[in-house]
């Protein structure tokens, strides 16, 4: 296709300058009847944010599994005459899945299904292995062979050999978890068991709910309102939690402590209508744009947010402040995943398609636009500039985190700090290169203070260069040079 090329819509505005990170994880333990299908897609549908690179769903009918990934969003992969062909069984898992850009092949994808030698075991995940590399080394000198590049696939192989040693999977997975280090929240499935657990220190989101006697796990409280869930609770830092037809069993790991919650789950990555942990996402949010408000006042005539996350933020700050809060962008949200441009564009041209500034809110007028970041410092300059071209006479940008300054070695997607804004300018010459009036960011001792009621503390090591466990003590092995990302 000569002169084209193809845009990806996750490349567009908000996330060609956002920490990608996060992916989404499902299960479903049905004690009576099968049709645990539609609760699984549909679930998938509403952690969609967390992930839109490829998605997949396990089906067990009385022990056999059956399972289906692809690359593509949830309504692409999972297509109406697909969805009438699996057979339904009485437990699923699902998943969707972000990779960095090194690691979208769809050998990737999740869930992952193996057969050993006692049966079968499925298992989705979201998080990345502080120690990947070394046991995958190992692995690998004793005869394994890897087919994809993500860390699941080391988990699952973990998880194997300490099955061969243990009298149930749930032992076998404790197990393993002794071994693993680093975030991860997962769910696996065996021919009779569903088992969800999280790591020593809460990196990644996991809660539980049930639909009657059914038992569900989600990434997300927002997965389990889609399905007609009860949230009954969060799973705790180091449990391991086991459904089967015997009940619901939880284990706890020794010297577990609650302290890694990565919390860019309230700034950007969960969906604002989730509790995690204990916690409003719309309200931590909104407390973010109050703290802006008071440590960086400004005068102004009008507040804006950013779609989507920084939405919630400026209305916090227009509360605070006093300032009129007013809709100040439209964006298009019927972007197919893939479209063609006609020639090799500059990339405030793919913010124009998906972002347009509503000249009647800020035209004439002293503007505070609220991001919730900014990470590389690619997109943040054409927004601006989309303001100053709907006649905006002030921009004032608030951002609803602290400086990005370094690399996180636990899944998200910030690997290397050459490319970090905030890790080579100073805040001044960020104001400039984004060419905004003022500009400032959420204080670091903020982040304690947004999520009310939350149970857990929080990992700011992309912010503080200080992580709850220690990096990786050897670099990953990938092409990319960057932490091996666990979706």
């Amino acid at each position: 296709m000569e002169n084209k090329f193809w845009l990806d819509a996750n490349d567009i505005h908000e996330d060609m300058d956002k920490p990608h990170e996060e992916c989404g994880v499902f299960g479903i333990y049905r004690r009576n009847g099968t049709g645990v299908v539609a609760e699984t897609y549909h679930a998938l549908y509403a952690l969609q944010h967390r992930g839109q690179e490829s998605c997949g769903i396990c089906v067990n009918t009385d022990g056999v599994m059956r399972n289906h990934r692809d690359n593509g969003l949830v309504t692409e992969v999972f297509t109406r005459d697909l969805l009438e062909k699996i057979t339904e069984g009485n437990m699923a898992i699902g998943h969707c899945r972000y990779a960095a850009a090194d690691m979208k092949s769809r050998s990737n994808a999740q869930p992952l299904l193996i057969n050993h030698q006692k049966g079968a075991m499925a298992l989705v995940c979201n998080g990345a292995l502080t120690n990947a590399a070394e046991l995958r080394d190992e692995l690998e000198a004793n005869g394994a062979i890897f087919h994809a590049t993500a860390d699941t696939e080391v988990i699952a192989y973990i998880i194997t050999q300490e099955r061969l040693k243990c009298g149930s999977i749930e032992d076998a997975v404790r197990n393993a978890m002794k071994v693993i280090k680093g975030a991860y929240s997962m769910v696996v499935m065996s021919p009779t068991k569903l088992i969800a657990c999280r790591d020593p220190h809460g990196f990644r989101p996991l809660c539980m709910g049930h639909i009657g006697d059914d038992v569900v796990f989600a990434s997300e409280s927002c997965a389990l309102d889609s399905v007609g869930a009860t949230f009954d609770r969060d799973i705790a830092a180091g449990e391991v939690v086991v459904v089967s037809k015997d009940g619901i069993e939880s284990y706890q790991m020794e010297n577990a402590c609650h302290d890694g919650l990565c919390v860019f789950e309230f700034v950007y990555t969960a969906r604002p209508d989730s509790v995690v942990d204990g916690a409003s996402v719309h309200e931590a949010r909104k407390r973010a744009g109050a703290f802006l408000a008071l440590e960086h006042p400004v005068q102004a005539d009008v507040v804006i947010g950013v779609p989507d996350s920084g939405l919630d933020a400026a209305l916090g700050f227009s509360q605070q402040s006093g300032i009129p809060y007013g809709i100040g962008f439209l964006k298009n949200k019927y972007i197919g995943r893939t479209f063609i441009l006609p020639e090799q564009k500059q990339r405030q041209d793919a913010v124009r398609i998906k972002l347009n500034a509503i000249r009647s809110t800020v035209a004439g007028k002293r503007v505070v636009m609220v991001d919730d970041s900014i990470v590389r410092g690619t997109t943040c300059a054409h927004i601006v500039n989309l303001l100053r071209e709907a006649g905006a006479t002030e921009v004032h940008v608030r951002l609803s985190s602290p400086p990005f300054t370094n690399v996180c070695y636990f899944g998200t997607d910030v690997s290397k700090r050459e490319t970090l804004i905030a890790a080579n300018h100073t805040v001044d010459e960020i104001r400039e290169i984004i060419g905004a009036d003022s500009i400032g960011y959420l204080p670091l001792e903020a982040c304690d203070k947004i999520a009310m009621g939350s149970k857990c503390k929080f990992c700011k090591g992309c912010f503080t260069g200080e992580y709850p466990i220690d990096p990786p003590v050897r670099k990953h092995v990938n092409k990319y040079d960057q932490p091996l990302t666990l979706k």
